[in-house]
């Protein structure tokens, strides 16, 4: 029987793994990871590979296993992926969200099926796969499993990447999670926008609501909210007018909070509005905040802005030439005739943080012909695509762990 096939009634053990790893209800917020990491160490003994427990921040860790390259002292390739989930509402599912059930199409839901616990079981099981055939690569492959994802990974990657154990691992090249796609091709994902999270704050003159009092915090935030949303209509109708870009190409605005007020009938001497801002990675920074400070200005006196976020403006990976991780990656999709369709990533994934230190990073989840389900109810990867995926994996990880040393 060849590695990934399953006999009729029998489950496949990567499966079975999969599901018990879905098992775990690490949902946010305040996860405890304890059991992840019982299942992780379990993973290691039978793999044969070494594990470390890293703690950055208590109660928060960072696990990583080592497969020892013929070469250790190349720079080596982690494979990235995150233990936490989001949270359920369990009423919406038709199944236990932490039950992981499958149906009698193969579709297995749970909180993490698509993102990300399935990734991160595909890399074990294509490194089991290969060591089993005796495959030995040339570079070190460090498989991590990190924190708090779901909540900015501030407590997690963000933390890690500058510590002197991350640099110790010697990273060259990073992969972690992408998304499904409902079509024939594999999205690839080789950048993020920069979030910036806002609070534009607006006083002006208190008093009593039947009074129509000079320069108050409503005629502010009103100019605050006409600039933003006017903006946004123009960013709306860039991505509207071409059908080649997508959500992740432009710079997304959204109101998301209003603040501010005690009483119906008192004027209030402050209200605060909130955006969420991802900036395209073509937007200058500076020209960005300029315009913001100019709005604020013309919103009237005392008008500021406060950042409760603001991501610095960070390198996308060079998918040309110059990249000999990339050449390495494509080549082994186009021998698997895999269709990539690159894009920058819509959201916030770990990988901006890998970037953020000058490293390169792609985000690759190879489930095609998927509904994208991350963070919905119902959330399902159907196990032949699971399976795939590892067959998939098992082509990539050795082609970017033979990427031969940089000529001198």
């Amino acid at each position: 029987m060849s590695p990934g096939k399953k006999e009729a009634g029998v489950e496949d053990e990567a499966v079975a793994n999969f599901r018990e790893y879905l098992r775990i209800p690490s949902v946010q917020p305040d996860v405890n990871y304890d059991d992840c990491v019982a299942f992780l160490k379990k993973q290691a003994v039978q793999l044969g590979l070494p594990l470390q427990v890293y703690s950055v921040v208590f109660g928060k860790p960072i696990v990583v296993l080592t497969w020892e390259g013929l070469e250790p002292g190349l720079p080596s390739v982690l494979l990235n992926s995150h233990m936490d989930v989001v949270p359920v509402f369990p009423e919406k599912w038709t199944h236990d969200p932490f039950s992981a059930d499958k149906d009698k199409n193969g579709n297995i839901f749970a909180r993490g099926a698509q993102d990300m616990k399935c990734v991160g079981i595909q890399y074990l099981e294509a490194v089991r796969r290969l060591k089993s055939e005796g495959v030995r690569l040339r570079r070190t492959i460090h498989i991590s499993f990190v924190p708090d994802e779901e909540i900015g990974g501030k407590d997690g990657m963000a933390k890690f990447v500058s510590t002197p154990d991350f640099r110790d691992l010697n990273i060259g090249f990073a992969l972690d999670e992408g998304m499904a796609s409902p079509f024939e091709q594999f999205s690839l994902f080789y950048g993020e926008r920069s979030i910036w999270h806002m609070f534009v704050h607006c006083p002006g003159t208190p008093g009593h609501g039947s009074l129509l009092l000079p320069d108050t915090a409503g005629e502010k935030v009103r100019i605050i909210i006409d600039r933003f949303m006017d903006f946004r209509e123009q960013e709306k109708k860039k991505l509207g007018s071409n059908p080649s870009l997508t959500v992740g190409d432009i710079t997304t605005v959204n109101l998301t909070q209003l603040k501010g007020g005690v009483q119906s009938n008192v004027v209030p001497p402050e209200l605060v509005v909130v955006f969420d801002v991802r900036l395209a990675v073509t937007v200058d920074h500076a020209e960005f905040e300029a315009m913001v400070n100019r709005w604020c200005t013309e919103a009237g006196p005392g008008t500021y802005v406060e950042f409760e976020q603001k991501e610095p403006k960070i390198q996308v990976t060079k998918l040309d030439s110059s990249n000999p991780w990339w050449l390495a990656f494509k080549r082994a999709c186009d021998d698997m005739k895999l269709e990539l369709k690159p894009d920058i990533f819509p959201g916030g994934t770990d990988s901006r943080y890998v970037r953020g230190v000058g490293l390169p990073a792609l985000g690759f989840s190879p489930m095609n012909k998927t509904p994208v389900l991350l963070h919905d109810h119902d959330e399902f990867l159907n196990e032949d695509v699971f399976l795939k995926g590892i067959d998939i994996y098992y082509q990539i990880i050795p082609a970017v762990g033979n990427v031969p040393s940089a000529k001198k």
